[in-house]
């Protein structure tokens, strides 16, 4: 990836983690940023089959899915409907600028996302595996776009945040941008491989007290449920339901192999508190009017709980 993505580590890593945890994605961040280009790298590098699909108001379900069309069959004379597949039949599906489309279409990854098939005319189809939806937005330019609802939001296992390059970087960018710089990937890995580490990451051993701090902190989310703090209580409207529990401790597990460990701890759980949770929370008008975001909630959420811990002791 160092060839061709300059810097980006930790978005890197929290888009492996996606892959080895059979999860989807949303990446975050101004246009410029190599969003598009990190997402086909890691495709090329996977030996998986990418398919780029650009959002724009006027993209329909079909356009995505597929579509049946009206065919003679030259042997009978008659006429037969065929289905037609769509950019959908893939592995790694990129979906540009995701919040450009109308909730209408948003919603034909749905199925897809969750299901790993799509239904047309009746008929189902099964996707190919592995299957991993990876998508963008920008979060600068809001005119004329249609915001993902927290309940399709909920089935990316990450948000990650793709933020501007350090000096070093920027000038390493334009270097390579500006010369005849070329760098061509190999395919290091295939599906079956891929596969494989999905099912290994699952065997990863957590210990309870790593399980009880992941479910912690999700409910220490929830203004609702007693457990959150006053803090919670006034900046969060709705917290993370059960699925945050569940992705942060595959998360962690990812990350623990990653890192050449065999075993999960707390600071993994801690590493991908804030890809996990932070669009899982509905910040309340309080918070928002004194400039507190989703990742100051997290981040002040994770204070308390390491506060609490030590008092414990």
């Amino acid at each position: 990836m160092g060839g061709i993505i300059v810097g980006l580590e930790d978005v890197i890593e929290q888009l492996l983690v996606v892959l080895l945890c059979r999860g989807h994605g949303i990446l975050e961040g101004v246009p410029g940023l190599a969003k598009t280009l990190m997402i086909s790298t890691v495709a090329s590098l996977l030996g998986l089959t990418f398919r780029r699909i650009q959002f724009t108001p006027d993209l329909m379900p079909s356009d995505i899915t597929g579509t049946e069309i009206l065919e003679e069959d030259h042997t009978t004379g008659k006429r037969v409907f065929k289905f037609m597949r769509g950019p959908i039949f893939g592995n790694i599906i990129l979906a540009d600028e995701i919040n450009r489309t109308p909730p209408k279409t948003q919603s034909a990854l749905l199925e897809a996302m969750q299901e790993r098939q799509i239904t047309v005319g009746g008929e189902t189809y099964k996707l190919p595996d592995p299957f991993f939806v990876l998508a963008t937005q920008n979060p600068i330019e809001q005119e004329g776009t249609y915001t993902l609802p927290e309940a399709q939001l909920d089935r990316f296992m990450l948000k990650i945040e793709v933020d501007y390059p350090s000096r070093p970087n920027e000038i390493e960018i334009v270097k390579r941008a500006t010369t005849n710089y070329a760098f061509k990937p190999d395919t290091i890995i295939h599906a079956e491989e891929i596969l494989a580490m999905q099912q290994l990451v699952r065997k990863v051993p957590v210990a309870d007290h790593v399980y009880e701090f992941a479910v912690d902190l999700a409910r220490y989310t929830r203004p609702t449920a007693g457990s959150g703090s006053t803090y919670v209580k006034e900046m969060v409207n709705w917290g993370a339901g059960p699925r945050a529990s569940i992705c942060l401790i595959l998360a962690a597990k990812a990350r623990a192999i990653l890192h050449g460990r065999h075993h999960t701890t707390t600071d993994d759980v801690t590493a991908m508190a804030l890809p996990v949770l932070r669009h899982r929370i509905v910040p309340t008008f309080n918070a928002e009017a004194s400039g507190k975001d989703e990742n100051a909630i997290v981040s002040q959420v994770l204070e308390d709980l390491k506060k609490a811990a030590r008092k414990a002791a």
